[in-house]
């Protein structure tokens, strides 16, 4: 098993874990592992490159996009290869996930992805203000219980964060199967300011996004009966 103690960088600790819970689930299999060992290095980054994002990429990317928990990264690979000029940042602490990720990747040859495995407050802290085209949370843990709302990515500091580094213009998208983590995400992020809700019909918060290609958290979710909402906002 790898260290799951991994660090963005020698110099900077891992936030204490605000925002995410367990680092690494079940033992990673022999090809899991090889990921981590042999590709992470390749396209991980730490937060002093995040100062300069663009620098991270063979060819300067256009735009720049920024997905938060990307599991084991279906619709992050899918994204990129719809934008090949776009350059995208992942963000997963979970290590399952990144393993996941990057088996996928390599196989794919997309070089217009890199990717972070610690906490995205970090990082959101370290980019430069108004560079993301875009931000993704899709499916974020939901802390049901009350003593672990605190934990919620979704909070008016993080708006903060997002707010500074989304361009005006910029969309910040939430996916989520749980009812009580959207109406805390519709409220709290309504009574931010700095977005606004694009929705004008039902329709626009239960179609999924065009050219959404899903997740395998997504199809247990309905597999379960689990409904998906899906958000947009603009950064005003």
């Amino acid at each position: 098993m790898a260290n799951p103690d991994i660090r963005p960088s020698a110099s900077d600790p891992l936030s204490p874990g605000a925002f995410y819970g367990r680092r690494v689930g079940k033992a990673l299999r022999a090809t899991q592992q090889d990921a981590i060992t042999r590709l992470l290095p390749r396209y991980r980054f730490t937060l002093e490159d995040a100062q300069a994002p663009e620098r991270l990429f063979s060819a300067p990317p256009e735009t720049l996009w920024l997905e938060i928990g990307f599991g084991g990264g279906e619709h992050l690979l899918d994204h990129a290869a719809r934008r090949p000029h776009t350059g995208f940042l992942g963000v997963e602490p979970f290590l399952n996930g990144m393993a996941r990720m990057l088996v996928d990747l390599e196989k794919s040859g997309r070089d217009n992805i890199r990717l972070f495995d610690a906490d995205a407050a970090l990082l959101l802290d370290r980019l430069p203000a108004a560079s993301l085209a875009g931000t993704d949370l899709f499916y974020p843990d939901p802390w049901p219980k009350t003593r672990h709302w605190k934990r919620r990515f979704v909070r008016p500091d993080n708006l903060d964060r997002l707010a500074r580094v989304i361009t005006p213009g910029g969309l910040f998208r939430v996916a989520s199967d749980v009812p009580d983590y959207v109406g805390w995400t519709l409220a709290t992020v309504r009574a931010h300011g700095a977005f606004r809700w694009t929705a004008g019909t039902a329709a626009h918060w239960t179609t999924p996004y065009p050219d959404w290609p899903g997740t395998r958290y997504e199809a247990k979710a309905l597999q379960d009966g689990r409904i998906p909402t899906y958000l947009t906002f603009v950064r005003a």
